[in-house]
């Protein structure tokens, strides 16, 4: 897998703007901040956030993949101003589950989810 960043660009900070690789597309749905058993772990941004990225993983790991072959990550949050605001904490939970793996991204704010309780759902693209 490579990443793929314009020369003249500046670098990119936690993602990169693009990657490229070989193999099967795996989609994975929108993860949100809910455990196996469909309960939410927190009302709070930062735990749910960490969740939906444990979840995407799993369902990574699930078709035979690892963190490594995530090459895009669309968050949707509720409120831009609680992600920037748990960015530091989010960065280090990520490292750890993401293992300092940096996919092209995108992070759109939205007016509501579908789950009420739900603060940011997070779907991603991986080459196996």
């Amino acid at each position: 897998m490579s990443a793929v960043n314009p020369e003249n660009w500046p670098r990119p900070k936690g993602y990169n703007n693009g990657m490229i690789r070989e193999g099967r597309i795996l989609a994975v749905a929108g993860q949100i901040g809910w455990d196996e058993r469909n309960e939410f772990v927190s009302d709070r941004f930062l735990e749910q956030a960490v969740q939906a990225l444990r979840n995407v993983v799993a369902v990574v790991r699930a078709a035979g993949g690892a963190p490594g072959d995530i090459v895009r990550l669309t968050w949707y949050v509720v409120d831009k101003h609680e992600y920037l605001a748990a960015a530091r904490a989010l960065g280090a939970a990520y490292k750890e589950i993401l293992e300092s793996h940096y996919p092209a991204m995108s992070l759109v704010q939205v007016s509501a989810l579908l789950e009420e309780r739900a603060r940011v759902e997070i779907e991603a693209t991986a080459v196996l």
